[in-house]
């Protein structure tokens, strides 16, 4: 959702891919690092990860269907990309379509030699962070803009994210319509200044999902 659908689908590969992407999906590793992910935004910020499990469950109810990547035990991300070039780089960057004050897992892999390169940058916060093979981030990627550092010609490095696109939570939020379905629909005066007021505070319910459990405190 997000990439011009009207509603929720499956993302779209070749036969191949898809052959090759339900493989990986299968393997334990990946199920280990869904699920360790999984645990730590629960723990971490457990108003978040609830509200990221509530919206698959309305997700699934409308559409029983949809395949996950890893069962809900497993992972409440909606979404998952494999990046196996053999020195996967990236530029600064936004991913403008995941939720504002929602969190991308991150997971680095490969082998290099992490003192020397790979390490991720998080520009607004001015933070040069060592990211060896086998870390992993939750950041709201939407929000601050990151990248990761070169590394020696003859290493290689992969990455694992994990996310939920904004207009899946969008879409439930509309009851399950998508937003131009819903601005096309007949409203009074009244109906519409709810729903801008609705927007405006919108921002600021999210920021409190950020609590912590008392448990994950220092």
């Amino acid at each position: 959702m997000g990439g011009g659908q009207q509603y929720p689908t499956t993302c779209f590969n070749t036969v191949i891919k898809t052959v090759v992407l339900a493989g990986l999906l299968a393997q334990k590793p990946f199920k280990h690092i869904a699920g360790f992910t999984n645990s730590l935004l629960k723990c971490y910020a457990p108003d978040l990860h609830t509200f990221y499990s509530e919206t698959m469950d309305h997700i699934h109810r409308w559409n029983p269907n949809l395949r996950c990547n890893f069962s809900a035990t497993v992972s409440v991300f909606a979404a998952a990309t494999f990046n196996f070039r053999p020195q996967t780089i990236t530029f600064p960057h936004l991913d403008f379509a995941n939720l504002a004050w929602g969190w991308c897992a991150i997971t680095a892999l490969g082998d290099f030699d992490p003192n020397k390169g790979g390490h991720l940058i998080l520009w607004d916060l001015k933070l040069i962070i060592c990211f060896p093979p086998g870390s992993m981030i939750l950041i709201p990627s939407a929000l601050i803009c990151h990248s990761n550092t070169s590394i020696g010609s003859h290493e290689k490095r992969f990455s694992f994210t994990q996310y939920t696109p904004a207009g899946i939570f969008q879409f439930v939020d509309n009851r399950f319509k998508s937003e131009k379905e819903v601005n096309s629909t007949e409203m009074s005066a009244e109906e519409r200044a709810a729903r801008v007021e609705a927007r405006k505070i919108r921002w600021a319910e999210g920021l409190k999902m950020y609590r912590k459990c008392p448990s994950a405190l220092p």
